[in-house]
């Protein structure tokens, strides 16, 4: 799965040793909105991945690519939503601007007075 959030709040990091070595993880609360009129807080897990984490910067837009799973411990479910890409959330682009090639503007005719050997004196 993969959404597109705004950096709400960054964790602190969790060490341990585990049987398979040293690990590392930590927790990253993105707010992210679906077109609603309310925003939802999503927590997802960086396992491993302290370079990715190091690049967060609260109130920054990113999507992040995640996978979900549950487990059942003891009669409980538990969920996981475990990052596995970052990426930061493109700029748009901004309008084109006016090209420089662009004809000239005819000039506008001159209605200035005219001569009085022009003037119309026809009775009205």
């Amino acid at each position: 799965m993969e959404f597109e959030g705004t950096v709400y709040k960054i964790m602190p990091v969790t060490k341990g040793t585990s049987a398979r070595g040293e690990w590392q993880r930590q927790d990253i609360v993105f707010e992210y909105n679906d077109g609603g009129q309310f925003s939802r807080k999503i927590c997802v897990t960086f396992f491993n991945r302290p370079d990715d984490v190091s690049k967060l910067r609260e109130g920054a837009s990113y999507n992040v690519s995640v996978n979900i799973e549950s487990r059942e411990y003891n009669g409980r479910w538990y969920t996981d939503i475990r990052a596995w890409r970052l990426q930061p959330k493109q700029a748009e682009a901004p309008a084109a601007p006016m090209p420089d090639n662009m004809p000239p503007l005819p000039e506008e005719p001159s209605y200035a007075s005219a001569p009085a050997s022009e003037v119309d004196d026809l009775p009205f």
